[in-house]
């Protein structure tokens, strides 16, 4: 299968050019800078990302770029365009003044292949201190702005791009036209990525990785396990056994309710109540990434345990998806936090790792669950943290605080479901492009705002006591926060606006009907800085 691949030195946008290649109908693999794939056939064209270091930095990231430049097409973005021009001749110095934001390109050479269709002044986006002076020998400019002349340069004997604004941002407003050109023109992709595609092509896959194997698979209740379970059934049928632990933090009555849809999708799924072991294990820790080693450990006793009794199984399947593996492990080898189905397998499980949807983004794992004909509301459901309520509670865990959060989080996710909104423009193009089923009239839609976000939960603040007033007594209890995020992938997101009104009756109901509780706040902070979870 055709690839590109993008070389990864630090960006806080790297993801984002994942996806706007994705986003193209074309495979691409984000790796380390210093991780190219030697003698790779399916790989088309090399994209060269930002970084946060100057090319003079002694640490900065540094690649040999014999590895790809002239024996395929190349694009180098801010740092990659900056790194292009120092290591093969050209001048990289500070910039007089540091260059962010809006631009214009004055110039652009619209005979060069990567400008290919762009209008006059297009705005591009800027994000960078230091500034090229000058280009290597063999090279021409292509796009200038006011303030930068070599906002794109190109080689004149070889498909070798460099271009210093960024253009998988929203601000840019002709990056993917500029991105489709190099992937799809320059690179020639064949445009064959798709969630049909990717379904037909796994489970040929499968087939033949697995064969007659049996597969235990771990279920969570989310999308991912749910879709990775639908996918590899398609693949080996009944010889797919699937557990689904409940560690006694789900959110209210999800164990019931979960179970209840898989038995309708016709998978062969094992319950398991193992609250009072995570319970036991839990008392009394507070460590946020303490707590996630915990319930980490404990899954994989109670599904080692169980996992014994399915005699004959040689694999292991899991939900993971692209942001997981890239989150918890960066460039650097620092670890942001543990995600609990990433990482090595305990040796006694003597079992091989199969992991169907390792390459996608969340978004496109609901494309993939709807190419199957999944339920709508398994699909759309919002991501939920594999530990669950336990890293939305502050401090230590009892049954008692998971009450609390349970009871406050249903009457805040029934809430969003029950509101509607009318969107249109922009954000009704945003909403029907991430799959939402809605029907357009008057150049309106209405939705959920459970639909409209992309991630909401409460979370407790068991550490924090707050005074309040019940009736004529001083009440002296927790408050709970309130997260709702709008994101794509979850490598980058904006709190969510919600209505006024909405907020004043969630806060209203969970006050006077969750005891324990008198005082909701809302998060609004985005990702970065903040994560989306609290913990």
């Amino acid at each position: 299968m055709q690839k590109i691949i993008i070389l990864d030195f630090g960006s806080q946008t790297t993801q984002l050019i994942g996806r706007r290649v994705r986003e193209l109908d074309t495979f691409c693999e984000i790796m380390p800078y210093n991780k190219f794939p030697q003698d790779d056939p399916d790989v088309i064209g090399v994209i060269l990302s930002g970084s946060p270091y100057s090319v003079h930095d002694p640490e900065a990231f540094k690649v040999d770029l014999s590895q790809f430049v002239g024996k395929m097409p190349v694009l180098g973005i801010c740092y990659g365009a900056q790194f292009i021009s120092h290591t093969l001749g050209g001048k990289v110095e500070k910039a007089d003044s540091r260059e962010y934001g809006r631009a214009n390109l004055e110039y652009i050479n619209k005979d060069c292949r990567l400008f290919k269709g762009f209008e006059d002044n297009s705005q591009v986006w800027m994000s960078h201190g230091d500034t090229i002076t000058a280009i290597p020998e063999g090279f021409e400019c292509v796009a200038s702005t006011k303030n930068v002349k070599y906002a794109a340069y190109a080689a004149t004997d070889k498909p070798l791009f460099a271009v210093q604004f960024h253009p998988e941002v929203f601000h840019s407003l002709q990056g993917t036209q500029l991105l489709r050109n190099f992937v799809v023109d320059i690179c020639g992709s064949k445009q064959d990525w798709s969630a049909d595609s990717f379904v037909e092509t796994t489970v040929k896959e499968l087939k033949q990785q697995i064969g007659d194997d049996k597969v235990i698979l771990g279920l969570s209740g989310g999308v991912d396990s749910s879709v990775a379970a639908v996918l590899l059934n398609k693949a080996i049928g009944k010889n797919l056994t699937c557990i689904f632990v409940d560690h006694g933090m789900l959110r209210k009555n999800e164990f019931r309710d979960v179970m209840h849809d898989y038995e309708c999708l016709g998978l062969n799924v094992i319950g398991v109540d193992a609250s009072e072991k995570f319970f036991a294990d839990l008392a009394g820790v507070t460590d946020p990434e303490q707590k996630r080693k915990i319930i980490g450990r404990d899954f994989v006793e109670v599904f080692n345990a169980e996992a014994k009794k399915q005699t004959g199984a040689k694999w292991l399947a899991q939900g993971t998806i692209y942001p997981d593996r890239i989150e918890s492990l960066n460039i650097t080898g620092k670890v942001i936090k543990s995600h609990h189905n990433v990482g090595g397998l305990p040796e006694e499980m003597h079992l091989s790792l199969c992991e169907p949807l390792k390459w996608l983004f969340k978004d496109e794992v609901r494309r993939v669950g709807r190419s199957m004909g999944m339920p709508e509301h398994l699909i759309t459901r919002h991501p939920f943290p594999g530990p669950g309520l336990a890293v939305r509670i502050l401090g230590d865990i009892t049954p008692e605080k998971v009450r609390i959060l349970q009871d406050a989080d249903d009457i805040y996710i029934r809430g969003l479901r029950e509101y509607k909104v009318k969107l249109s423009g922009e954000e009704a193009r945003r909403v029907l492009a991430a799959g939402v089923p809605a029907d357009m009239q008057n150049g309106e839609i209405e939705v959920s705002l459970y639909d409209q976000i992309w991630q909401a939960g409460a979370i407790l603040l068991s550490t924090v006591r707050s005074v309040g007033v019940m009736g004529d007594e001083r009440t002296y209890e927790h408050p709970v926060a309130l997260r709702a995020v709008t994101s794509t992938d979850a490598m980058t997101a904006d709190w969510a606006h919600l209505p006024y009104d909405f907020m004043a009756h969630v806060s209203n109901e969970i006050i006077n009907k969750v005891r324990g509780v008198n005082r909701v706040c809302y998060d609004i902070s985005s990702k970065p800085p903040a994560t989306i979870e609290w913990e």
